[in-house]
C-alpha cells in the first residue's frame, strides 16, 4: 500500500472519532430493544450470534440499531443473527429504510465530493477511486443501500480497521469485519430490505 494510500485511511480513522450523539428515534430504537442482552463487544468480536429478536421483523430483513452498534439479519420470526458493527459518528448518521441494490465483492473505492471536501478542508487530497484489494477501505465486500431508486451513497461493508467497530466512526456508512461481511453478503439478495434506526 503506497504512503498516500496509508494516510487516507488513517486519515479516516482519525477524523472519525466522535461519539454518536443520542437523539429521540435513537431512544425510541433503545426503548424497542431495551429488553435484549447485547453487553459489550465479545471478546475477539466473534460472531454472528444467533438470538430471539423482536417479531414485527420479516425474514431477510437487515435491521441496524446505530445506538447499539449492531447489525440483525433476521433468519426467522423472533430470531435474528447479531453482528458488532462501526456506525456513523456524530452528524454523519443516516437512519430510514433502504434496499440492497447492488453486491461487490473486493469493491473499489470511490469516495464522494463531501469526504473530498472534508479532507481538503484538512489539507488532505483523497484519490479519486482506489481499485478493491486489502488496503481498500470497503474491505472484502459491500451491501450497496439504495432509497426510492436512488443510491444513498452509504454501503453496508467490510473493514480493515476492526478496532473501530462498535464505535459511531464512520463517515455514515455501517463496517463489518471482513468475515462477517462476507458471511452476511452470502445471506442476502438484491432487494433486501434494510432498516437502519
Amino acid at each position: 500500500m503506497n504512503a498516500m494510500v496509508r494516510f487516507a485511511v488513517c486519515l479516516l480513522a482519525a477524523v472519525s472519532m466522535v461519539l454518536l450523539a443520542v437523539s429521540p428515534s435513537i431512544a425510541r430504537a433503545e426503548g424497542l430493544f431495551a429488553g435484549m442482552k447485547l453487553g459489550g463487544i465479545p471478546r475477539g468480536l466473534p460472531g454472528p450470534d444467533e438470538i430471539a429478536f423482536p417479531k414485527k421483523y420479516d425474514p431477510g430483513t437487515i435491521v441496524v440499531v446505530a445506538a447499539h452498534k449492531r447489525l440483525y439479519y433476521v433468519t426467522s420470526r423472533g430470531k435474528a443473527l447479531r453482528y458488532v458493527v462501526g456506525v456513523g459518528r456524530d452528524g454523519m448518521g443516516w437512519k430510514g429504510t433502504a434496499q440492497i441494490a447492488r453486491k461487490a465483492e473486493w469493491p473499489a473505492w470511490t469516495p464522494p465530493a463531501e469526504m473530498h471536501a472534508r479532507a481538503r478542508a484538512k489539507g488532505v487530497n483523497l484519490p479519486q477511486q482506489l481499485d478493491g484489494g486489502p488496503g481498500n477501505p470497503l474491505g472484502a465486500a459491500a451491501l450497496y443501500l439504495y432509497s426510492n431508486g436512488k443510491d444513498t451513497l452509504y454501503r453496508i461493508h467490510g473493514t480493515n480497521e476492526p478496532w473501530n467497530l462498535g464505535k459511531a466512526v464512520t463517515s455514515g456508512c455501517i463496517r463489518m469485519l471482513n468475515h462477517h461481511v462476507v458471511d452476511l453478503y452470502k445471506r442476502v439478495k438484491i432487494g433486501t430490505r434494510v432498516i437502519v434506526l
